[in-house]
């Protein structure tokens, strides 16, 4: 197998999807497309991709459902493609799993960049890092490492998203203080993300599913009226 990284392309527009993949072979990935959502799931284990491109509505298995099944057992980076750019279906592609989304028509460079950038978040630059080897926060039972993306929550690594492990390390770095959703889409997502405040809610939500333990001595709370902050009691 290539030593290129992976893309899977989802897309059952044929010529969409072969655009898609000259774009990235044009910028050293290796790309594999498929049609549709079944064989998006047999691809993600045959395949192996370090990243997948996929589709909302695609026949039989949409997009959605699609994410949602990958991450049941994976978290490789998914990034959505669709027509679709209403608020409702950006939240609901992220409630699904996905790590960002990208509404068509879109330009080449910017879908170069914007799976790049994911790539880059979602890869650690030195495996070999330890836990606490560059920047980092520790709490009770909680070690959140943003050099190498990995996080340890009693004693064990924790797979995260990209987007849920940076969202994670920027109320930990700053415990106790309060953040306005609109401040965390700023520093998280970056100020031209196109996406809403619910995109935080979501992401909050999820983390919370994760870290569920009552013993430790932080938590993730809602000051009512204002936003998100990392407790430490």
């Amino acid at each position: 197998m290539s030593n290129k990284q992976r893309i899977l392309i989802v897309d059952d527009d044929e010529n969409i999807a072969e655009l898609i993949s000259l774009y990235l072979i044009k910028e050293c990935f290796d790309t594999k497309i498929v049609y549709d959502g079944e064989s998006a799931l047999e691809a993600v284990k045959t395949y192996d991709p370090h990243l997948i491109l996929l589709d909302a509505m695609l026949p039989g298995i949409d997009g959605y459902e699609v994410c949602g099944e990958v991450r049941k057992t994976s978290q490789v980076p998914i990034i959505m493609v669709s027509a679709k750019g209403e608020v409702f279906d950006k939240v609901l592609g992220l409630k699904m799993g996905a790590d960002d989304y990208i509404v068509k028509p879109f330009d080449a460079n910017e879908l170069s960049a914007r799976v790049s950038a994911v790539l880059r978040r979602a890869t650690p630059q030195n495996p070999t890092f330890s836990d606490e080897t560059g920047d980092y926060v520790s709490y009770d039972q909680l070690i959140v490492n943003i050099t190498n993306y990995t996080v340890v929550y009693m004693g064990e690594q924790i797979d995260l998203p990209p987007k849920e492990l940076e969202l994670l390390y920027f109320l930990a770095e700053s415990p106790n203080q309060v953040f306005t959703r609109d401040q965390l889409l700023d520093s998280v997502w970056g100020f031209d993300f196109a996406g809403d405040s619910r995109t935080v809610d979501v992401h909050i939500k999820r983390l919370r599913e994760k870290f569920t333990n009552d013993s430790t001595n932080w938590s993730i709370s809602t000051v009512w009226g204002v936003g998100y902050k990392f407790e430490v009691h």
